[in-house]
């Protein structure tokens, strides 16, 4: 999985196509991410003794296959390589083939 936590990243199918966002958290082994403002979801909390009754709007995981890499210097959506350089891996726009990390 080349998306990491803090990318930004636009939604390439599904709901929400179209809308990009920071990723705010990513599961690798469930190939899922959790997107900023992607695939909210409404989740009615019951009352307790400490706080009050709420309906909560929480963003929900969508597949990692419903994302692409936003790059900001063509402001689209990019495919992510990796190279190596110096000994270490890092990644890489297809587009731009500029070096992310």
């Amino acid at each position: 999985m080349r998306i990491k936590k803090d990318d930004t990243v636009v939604v390439i199918s599904g709901k929400d196509k179209g809308k990009t966002g920071k990723v705010l958290r990513a599961m690798p082994k469930e190939n899922k991410i959790v997107v900023e403002g992607v695939n909210v979801q409404t989740k009615h909390q019951k009352q307790t003794r400490e706080a009050a009754s709420e309906i909560k709007h929480i963003e929900g995981a969508i597949d990692i296959s419903n994302v692409m890499f936003y790059d900001a210097k063509t402001k689209s959506g990019t495919k992510l390589g990796v190279k190596f350089e110096d000994g270490k891996k890092v990644r890489v726009s297809k587009k731009t083939d500029t070096v992310i990390d």
